[in-house]
């Protein structure tokens, strides 16, 4: 619940950030303008960002023999998170990552890349679609979607305000102006990345629920971080707005939390998962952080 609070708090900012720059740009009838225009693109994002984000990966779905064991443990997991299967798609791309997106539970995909079907066993295959079924499960998709386009908006606005000059005359005068112009996207981006870390932390627990042992997760991240950091995925980097939405970054970010960073560091990931693979008052394994999961669980 506190999440969801937080990631509330956070998109009201978002909107009065938005709000905030069309006051700049028109007084109040332009912040009323902003809000109108900012829910039209929301709306339109909302009905379309489904396809959208999987045309732009060049995603297929995921069809013949080899998309069989991937498609069952889609089928089963989705039953064990208690929602609609969502459609799977492939993505050709030899880095290994995945995505999920979609409006609703009701209206989802899943989408992999052979990278990750080729380098993961089965149990961190099994960990990584039961991430973002939990993604599905929390309409993170939605709210991920819907920041994004307002971060953008923010940025478009805060160009107009700085082509035409904004409302000099108003009470922030000239140089409040500039100020608002340049704080307010950086603002937006922030705000942004704020609620896709906090997103993921919980992605990762509700998602080692899901698929039953959290070291198939933690063993995931680890072999796709080490893989994604050494593989470009060059659609992705033309599209680095969708960086957030993959369950490691695919743009070669750097490995720890910093303030600039789509998602947590992968170390920090890890961690909270083995925690939570530790017997009630046990202490943290030490045992080397590239050991195989093992136990038992749907896949075990």
């Amino acid at each position: 619940m506190a999440g969801y609070m937080r990631t509330a708090m956070l998109m009201a900012v978002m909107t009065a950030l938005f709000m905030g720059v069309g006051w700049i740009l028109g007084g109040a009838s332009g912040a009323v303008l902003a809000l109108l225009v900012a829910a039209g693109m929301n709306l339109v994002t909302w009905w379309n960002s489904d396809r959208m984000v999987l045309s732009m990966h060049g995603a297929r779905p995921a069809t013949g023999p080899d998309a069989r064991e991937p498609q069952q443990l889609l089928i089963e997991l989705a039953r064990n998170a208690a929602i609609p299967v969502p459609a799977l798609y492939i993505i050709d791309t030899d880095q290994p990552n995945a995505f999920a997106t979609g409006r609703s539970p009701d209206r989802a995909a899943v989408a992999v890349t052979t990278g990750l079907l080729r380098s993961l066993g089965r149990e961190e295959v099994a960990a990584v679609i039961a991430h973002e079924l939990a993604h599905i499960r929390n309409h993170d998709t939605l709210i991920m979607t819907v920041t994004a386009t307002f971060a953008g908006a923010i940025s478009m606005l805060a160009n107009f305000a700085m082509f035409f000059g904004g409302r000099r005359d108003g009470p922030m005068g000239f140089l409040g102006v500039i100020a608002m112009m340049i704080v307010a996207p950086l603002a937006a981006m922030l705000v942004q990345m704020a609620i896709s870390r906090g997103r993921e932390y919980e992605a990762d627990r509700i998602g080692a629920e899901i698929c039953g042992n959290p070291l198939w997760l933690a063993s995931a991240l680890e072999r796709i971080g080490g893989l994604a950091a050494r593989i470009d995925n060059h659609v992705a980097e033309r599209n680095p707005g969708t960086a957030h939405m993959f369950i490691i970054n695919p743009l070669h970010a750097h490995g720890y939390d910093n303030l600039f960073a789509t998602h947590p560091s992968t170390q920090n990931r890890v961690a909270a998962l083995r925690a939570m693979a530790q017997p009630r008052g046990a202490s943290p394994s030490r045992r080397p952080a590239r050991q195989r999961p093992t136990g038992s669980g749907p896949w075990g």
